[in-house]
């Protein structure tokens, strides 16, 4: 009878414990799937309203199943980019375990009102709201749902301020760093040393595209000289060959403008960017600097107040009251040194993380930016290749013998090692510089032929100038 109580008996605490396991695993489900949960914001630019020379509009839309929004769809959000600027500057000063990239210029060097200048602007933009909302610290901010949901007129609705400005932040740069053992040691001035040399390098380009169009005004004029030259001029051959030269001349003087356009534009532009944001990646490390000696200040200052304390509960005489206000402002101080060291850990374990992220971003776009540029500058050469290809035949034909090929020595023996000489594959009637048919051949140059030691001649078969040994022939003269 006992046995079999306490078999029941038993047997009900196992079930008993089987339900609280079950009651246990349903609790943990939906724990489970809040924590898969991912949130996230998605926006594109659709379009950018120009007035003018007035501040752009940058009209995007977004997504989201971030909590406290109201939706998950806004469509056609309308934001000057002067407030999309007044945001930035907000996280910059709200965030500082974030670098928060640039925001890139409403113009580029493009020119103002051109399909390229309203293409970088859209993608710049682009870029800067898919690297906003990639961060998922910046994405919680509680600015971003008004940045989101206000309909006109954006500002921030709450003013943040960096921790020390002006000439106090001056002052504490010229001061020593604190003592940090985080990698982020070296990496503030790394950062700047970057920063230096990467505006030294835009203005540079920015001079080197200046000359450039300077080059290209002295070149416009030329063009027109030479010209000009063409109308006195009685060989028709040689009026016409001015006429055609000075045209390529001025075409040239084009490209040579639109070259120093695509300079600045395709990488100018992109030095610049990559320099505003090292300057902002320099002033995040600063701000956790100055957080450290806020908090070393802290420290020093608690310690101070714990020897106040226990001084007055030392004495002979105790004074409740003061007492009482000492261990109020003790607790106070204790409160505020253990909030700023725990925000201290945060922004260095965060920044560590935002580094490695800022440099792999600013390498790839500079180096995507250097591809451009690479690829510009070898089709800007193509074309002025092409220009004097053009006005090559017109400098041939100027007479019946192929022009200014054979540079007046039609009847000059020339002394002349086997080694310069190969065998043509063309005729006797083609140029020996381009291996195209002469317009004439109505002077022709017999070679002699090389003797044993020579290269490509047999049986005493003519010889020709290979096109590839021109140089070397022509330094021996």
């Amino acid at each position: 009878m006992d046995h079999s109580e306490q078999e029941r008996g038993g047997s009900g605490e196992g079930r008993g414990q089987g339900e609280e396991q079950v009651q246990q695993l349903q609790q943990q489900q939906p724990q489970q799937k809040a924590h898969q949960i991912q949130y996230f914001l998605n926006t594109r630019v659709t379009a950018i309203e120009r007035s003018g020379r007035k501040d752009p509009i940058i009209r995007f839309d977004a997504q989201t199943n971030l909590p406290r929004f109201r939706t998950t769809q806004f469509r056609d959000i309308r934001r000057t980019h002067a407030e999309i600027a007044r945001f930035q500057e907000y996280l910059i000063n709200a965030n500082p375990e974030c670098i928060v990239p640039p925001l890139p210029p409403p113009v580029t060097s493009a020119g103002a009102g051109t399909e390229e200048d309203e293409r970088r602007v859209r993608i710049g933009v682009q870029n800067w709201l898919d690297r906003i909302c990639a961060n998922p610290v910046l994405i919680r901010d509680e600015e971003m749902v008004h940045f989101i949901e206000s309909d006109f007129g954006y500002s921030p609705s709450i003013s943040r301020h960096a921790p020390a400005t002006g000439l106090r932040r001056h002052a504490i740069k010229q001061l020593a760093p604190p003592p940090d053992n985080s990698p982020l040691a070296t990496s503030r001035p790394t950062i700047k040393q970057f920063y230096l040399s990467t505006l030294d390098t835009a203005s540079k380009l920015e001079k080197l595209s200046k000359t450039r169009r300077t080059l290209s005004a002295a070149e416009l004029e030329f063009g027109n000289r030479i010209g000009g030259m063409g109308g006195p001029e009685h060989h028709l051959g040689m009026s016409n060959a001015f006429r055609k030269l000075g045209k390529c001349v001025e075409k040239i003087a084009d490209y040579h403008t639109v070259q120093a356009t695509a300079e600045s534009a395709s990488l100018g532009d992109h030095l610049h960017l990559a320099a505003s944001s090292a300057l902002i990646a320099k002033e995040t490390l600063t701000t956790r600097q100055i957080l450290m000696r806020e908090l070393i200040h802290a420290e020093s200052t608690s310690r101070k107040q714990l020897a106040t304390v226990t001084r007055l509960k030392a004495s002979s005489s105790i004074n409740t009251q003061k007492v009482d206000e000492a261990l109020a402002l003790l607790d106070e101080q204790k409160t505020f040194e253990t909030n700023l060291a725990a925000k201290v850990t945060r922004v260095t374990s965060n920044l560590e993380e935002e580094v490695q992220a800022w440099t792999r971003a600013t390498a790839k776009e500079l180096l995507h930016a250097m591809r451009d540029h690479a690829r510009r500058n070898i089709e800007a050469e193509r074309r002025l290749l092409a220009a004097f290809e053009a006005v090559r035949p017109d400098i041939r034909s100027i007479d019946s013998s192929g022009g200014l090929s054979r540079l007046g020595r039609e009847n000059l023996v020339r002394a002349r090692s086997g080694s310069h000489l190969q065998a043509r594959k063309g005729g006797p009637d083609t140029d020996p510089w381009s291996a195209l048919p002469r317009a004439s051949a109505a002077v022709t140059e017999r070679e002699e032929p090389v003797k044993s030691g020579g290269v490509g001649v047999i049986g005493g078969v003519e010889e020709r100038v290979d096109a590839r040994n021109a140089a070397s022939l022509l330094s021996n003269f």
